[in-house]
């Protein structure tokens, strides 16, 4: 019998070609300033079976979802954001932090394990996800400034 890793495999995932594309082009615009970062975007991308926009299911997270998930802490609702967009007083989680990038491409049911910024490697399951534009969120541009 093999000896048992501590690393689990990683989970198949599924992104846009248009997600594909632009999540690309920004882990590129980045990988001169935050190259673990990008490396860690790209690695995503790579393992990712990409599918015409109208052909992703509808509970996959992808830019722009709304989902619930779980790790060993917590249960959170947050929606899944281009960086500009980020506001974690809001729950808008940018795809370029350690946990969006684990994020993208998940769905209901499936778990991965991320490495937070301090090192420690938690293990997150994504319990429901809305697309885009299907759930009725405050999004009040103006509501920022408190």
């Amino acid at each position: 019998m093999a000896p048992q890793t501590n690393k689990r495999r990683k989970p198949s995932i599924a992104i846009t070609r248009s997600d594909h594309e632009r999540l690309s082009r920004l882990a590129e615009s980045v990988s001169s300033r935050n190259p673990e970062l990008a490396d860690e975007l790209f690695a995503e991308l790579d393992r990712a079976r990409v599918v015409a926009d109208k052909a992703l299911a509808p509970g996959v997270v992808r830019m722009g979802s709304t989902l619930r998930f779980s790790t060993d802490a917590e249960s959170r609702t947050v929606t899944l954001v281009f960086p500009g967009e980020a506001d974690i007083a809001e729950g808008k989680i940018s795809i370029l932090t350690p946990i969006g990038a684990a994020l993208i491409g998940l769905s209901a049911g499936q778990s991965i394990d991320w490495t937070a910024r301090d090192g420690r490697t938690h293990r997150l399951t994504v319990e429901d996800v809305k697309a885009p534009g299907a759930a009725p969120e405050r999004t009040s541009e103006l509501s920022a400034a408190s």
